[in-house]
C-alpha cells in the first residue's frame, strides 16, 4: 500500500501541474469561450477530487500517521475554496458583466490557492516517499573532510 500511495500522491502532483497548464490554454485561447476552460475546470472539480481520496485512502491503507492522511485530505478542501473563489469572482462584475477591480483581485486568490495546494501536494509526495522508504530519512550526510559538521 505505501508504494499505491507514493504513486497516487505523484499523480495528484501531475494533475495540479495540469492544471496550471490548462488554466494557460483557456487563457490563451482565442476566441475565447465558455469551453476555453472545459480542460481546467474537468481536472479541477473531477480528476484532482478523485486523485486526493485515492491518495488519502492509500495513505491510510498504508498506516501512514493522521498528519500525513490529513495533510492528504486538504487538498479536497482546497478544491471546494478554489470553486468559491471562482464563483465569487465571476459574481463580482458590473452591471454590464465587465470584470471589476474587486473581481479581479478575487480571481488573483484563486491563483494562490492553486499555489498553495501545489505545496500541500508536494509535502503528501514527501511525505509517502519517507514512508515507503525510512531508511533515505535517517541516512546521515556525508561530510568532507575538513568542513564542519
Amino acid at each position: 500500500m505505501r508504494k499505491a500511495f507514493v504513486i497516487a500522491s505523484i499523480l495528484l502532483l501531475v494533475s495540479f501541474a495540469l492544471q496550471f497548464v490548462f488554466a494557460a490554454v483557456g487563457g490563451f485561447t482565442k476566441p475565447a469561450d465558455d469551453g476555453a476552460y472545459a480542460l481546467h475546470s474537468v481536472n479541477g472539480m473531477a480528476v484532482i477530487p478523485v486523485l486526493t481520496l485515492l491518495t488519502a485512502l492509500f495513505a491510510a491503507l498504508a498506516r501512514a500517521p493522521g498528519r500525513i492522511i490529513g495533510l492528504a485530505v486538504l487538498p479536497i478542501a482546497l478544491v471546494v475554496v478554489q470553486a468559491l473563489i471562482a464563483m465569487l469572482a465571476n459574481a463580482s462584475t458590473d452591471a454590464a458583466g465587465s470584470s471589476t477591480p474587486l473581481g479581479l483581485t478575487i480571481a488573483g486568490l484563486h491563483a494562490v490557492n492553486g499555489i498553495i495546494a501545489v505545496h500541500v501536494v508536494v509535502g503528501v509526495v514527501r511525505a509517502a516517499r519517507q514512508l515507503d522508504r525510512p531508511e533515505l530519512a535517517a541516512a546521515p550526510v556525508p561530510v568532507r573532510e575538513g568542513e564542519p559538521a
